[in-house]
């Protein structure tokens, strides 16, 4: 009796640890891929779609039978527009889950919070927006514009006669690294065109901002002193206050236009744009611009909201960091596919190089050293469907300046990724 419950305890147990097996060998059948974006707080207002355009991307590679015939599996994590725990969630997705690459942030504070996590364990991150530069770290891969690639164009553009010859320029922008570091870079460029310090005002004013009636009833005033032109990087929820007011005091764009390098279609989604027709945005892609590769792109995405209901996924839009988010994935998947393996380390030199035919209508570049994209610049008006009209662009995508030449010692920094610890 005793050696028969013996026999079954052993064989019990030894199912228990087949099954465990089989359990860690079809983990083993999938690849982890992280997403690390805010689904709450301030910037969830622009991070949210970038959560779901990498889902909508993994979910077309898996279609087509995955990556090195497995499949992908996202790990999604919310930082919730928490600077420091946006390090403690890619401590957790390198070392709890195991994931192999991380798609994600959006303001430069939460890439900066996270960089010494990916630097230290040698992660790999694609980071998908606009930024200022300053930084080439070989853990990351930055598939959105340096200053050259989005604001020093956009200025350029403000400055001539097409533009409306601004000699006047109002910097507005949220209190953190990029707009300060963007807008170092653009004063530095100003006064390259002889721009005093005189006709340039610069204000900042804390994440989740309300209250813009002080500050657009001054940029009225500054604009008496002559043509002026505002440039916005104000980031996340405060763009729909700050709209509003400019509405509110009818600062139209046709007497003080407004460029913003933050705000898309997605944050226009929750406004009344019909007063703010003919301001403007600088990106490397519109939902607007006509081509066969973007019909299919914003067909799919709206599909996809539709399948999945997202939030009023009636009115659902793409716009520049999603078009980022994904050819940044498209091209990580090749390069796996291209170095037979996710090791970190082949994956980025099997990058170098990569090319793909974005939604944009152009094909991007993967640098063969600079980690960034060659990528094309375009300047939108805002139109009364939320959507913009591409009022000029570049012929063709230009190779990213990670160092600005408009702030002194750049010339002397290396054109290649070193870290920054």
């Amino acid at each position: 009796m005793q050696r028969r419950s013996l026999i079954k305890a052993f064989t019990l147990s030894a199912s228990i640890a087949a099954m465990g097996m089989s359990w860690t060998i079809q983990a083993a059948e999938t690849i982890k891929v992280g997403i690390l974006h805010s689904l709450s707080g301030t910037m969830a207002i622009s991070e949210t779609s970038l959560k779901d355009m990498a889902l909508m991307s993994i979910e077309e590679i898996n279609a087509k039978g995955g990556v090195n015939g497995k499949q992908l599996e996202a790990v999604v994590v919310d930082p919730a527009s928490n600077w420091p725990l946006f390090a403690e969630k890619a401590r957790q997705l390198l070392t709890k889950d195991k994931v192999d690459v991380v798609f994600g942030c959006w303001t430069s504070v939460s890439r900066k919070s996270v960089l010494p996590v990916f630097e230290e364990l040698n992660g790999l991150l694609f980071y998908p927006v606009q930024y200022e530069g300053e930084e080439l770290s070989p853990n990351v891969f930055y598939t959105g514009a340096a200053p050259n690639q989005q604001a020093i164009p956009a200025v350029e553009y403000l400055m001539s006669e097409e533009g409306g010859s601004a000699k006047r320029f109002f910097l507005l922008g949220t209190d953190y690294v990029y707009p300060r570091t963007t807008n170092k870079i653009l004063r530095s460029f100003l006064h390259s065109k002889g721009v005093a310090d005189k006709d340039i005002e610069e204000v900042y004013t804390p994440f989740g901002h309300a209250d813009y009636q002080t500050i657009v009833a001054n940029i009225k005033k500054f604009s008496a002193g002559g043509k002026t032109a505002v440039i916005s990087t104000v980031n996340g929820d405060s763009n729909v206050p700050f709209y509003k007011e400019l509405a509110n005091q009818g600062l139209e764009a046709t007497d003080v236009p407004v460029v913003a390098f933050s705000v898309g279609e997605e944050e226009l989604r929750g406004i009344d744009t019909k007063p703010l027709v003919g301001h403007l945005a600088a990106w490397n892609y519109f939902e607007s611009v006509d081509n066969p590769v973007n019909d299919t792109f914003v067909e799919q995405w709206k599909a996809y909201a539709k399948a999945k209901n997202l939030p009023n996924y009636q009115t659902a839009v793409t716009n520049d960091p999603m078009e980022a988010t994904y050819v940044g994935i498209h091209m990580w998947a090749q390069a796996v596919e291209k170095a037979g393996t996710t090791d970190v380390d082949k994956v980025r030199e099997a990058l170098a190089g990569q090319t793909f035919a974005a939604p944009s209508g152009y094909t991007l570049t993967m640098d063969k050293t600079n980690h960034h994209l060659h990528k094309p610049v375009m300047i939108g008006e805002i139109q009364e469907d939320g959507q913009f009209s591409v009022v000029w662009q570049t012929e063709g995508p230009l190779r990213a300046q990670p160092w600005s030449p408009f702030i002194p010692g750049n010339d002397k920094k290396p054109d290649y990724a070193v870290k920054s610890n």
